[in-house]
């Protein structure tokens, strides 16, 4: 838990939850806090205990402890972008979220949203932005028109989000970005219901969860209506079986399409009744407010039961 983006603080959230919530008499657990400046074992008193980065082991009274499995829970760099996945590869440790290849491919919205398009998979009309480009707004607006959204490309939890209703808006949105990211993605805005999709591999199954409406009390879902409580997320969600079937689909062909394992969480916007891809996120948050563990809920799944299969799934395909 802990990393280095704007996020660490909900990830303390969420792998404190998932510490909290295992079977305590199966798993013998450590909590592992990973920042820029250290990683480190915190036990229950509070104490660290310094990682050995050579093979992720650590000295615990003279005794050097090295771990079956890892479970998961940075949310953002470095545990959604691939670099912690292809870090426990290397060492041979199984971990609990998607691959390397996964985690770098849904973490750069760009890149994903090219890779799924063959696949026929729906999105907004988008432009690309890297650090040092040229700006030209009525090129920008022309592509996705306004009111549009300016994202930094590869932050999580709506960092760096603006939505811009002018034109004069445009370059301030794209400074703000570029503070999360050197690559922004500019979205056309799209005008429906939100649903979230949880697909998590369950029991050797891929599973899709319950699906989640959301209504933002903001003017979009952003990190506020995230993690402050200002929105509604409504499970299972308020639409028609033919907008629920279409999305189920379309969050399970992406789920097996990019040869994914572990929690995977896809925002979608219907328009024109046709769900269109938002993002993918491969480390949800698993507090109890969270999404995947309402849906997982709904689905009659509990959080023990949710937490305990990701680490048994991840054994299994060691």
């Amino acid at each position: 838990m802990g990393g280095y983006s704007s996020e660490f603080e909900i990830s303390l959230l969420s792998g404190n939850v998932v510490y909290d919530t295992l079977d305590k008499k199966k798993y013998n657990l450590y909590r592992v806090h990973i920042f820029k400046d250290k990683w480190v074992f915190v036990n229950d008193q509070n104490e660290e205990f310094p990682i050995d980065k050579n093979d992720f082991s650590v000295l615990v009274d003279d005794t050097k402890v090295k771990f079956d499995c890892v479970f998961n829970a940075i949310h953002g760099t470095p545990g959604e972008d691939g670099y912690m996945q292809a870090y426990f590869e290397l060492l041979d440790i199984p971990q609990t979220s998607c691959g390397m290849y996964q985690a770098a491919l849904t973490f750069n919205k760009r890149d994903l949203l090219a890779t799924l398009k063959p696949y026929g998979i729906k999105m907004a009309e988008s432009y690309h932005l890297n650090l040092g480009d040229e700006i030209d707004e009525n090129a920008i607006i022309n592509k996705v028109g306004l009111p549009c959204f300016v994202k930094a490309n590869k932050a999580g939890s709506s960092f760096g989000v603006s939505k811009v209703y002018k034109k004069e808006e445009l370059k301030t949105a794209i400074e703000k970005s570029f503070k999360e990211d050197d690559e922004i993605i500019i979205e056309q805005f799209l005008d429906g219901v939100e649903v979230s999709v949880g697909v998590i591999s369950y029991k050797g199954e891929t599973l899709v969860l319950p699906i989640t409406e959301i209504v933002s009390e903001n003017d979009f879902f952003d990190y506020e209506a995230k993690y402050l409580g200002q929105s509604q997320e409504i499970t299972p969600a308020r639409i028609s079986e033919d907008y629920a079937q279409k999305v189920r689909f379309q969050a399970k062909k992406i789920y097996e399409s990019l040869g994914m394992k572990g929690f995977s969480r896809s925002e979608f916007i219907f328009k024109n009744d046709e769900p269109h891809l938002l993002e993918v996120n491969t480390v949800p948050g698993l507090t109890t407010e969270s999404i995947l563990p309402q849906q997982a809920a709904e689905a009659g799944i509990s959080l023990q039961d949710l937490f305990g299969n990701a680490i048994e799934e991840a054994l299994k395909h060691s």
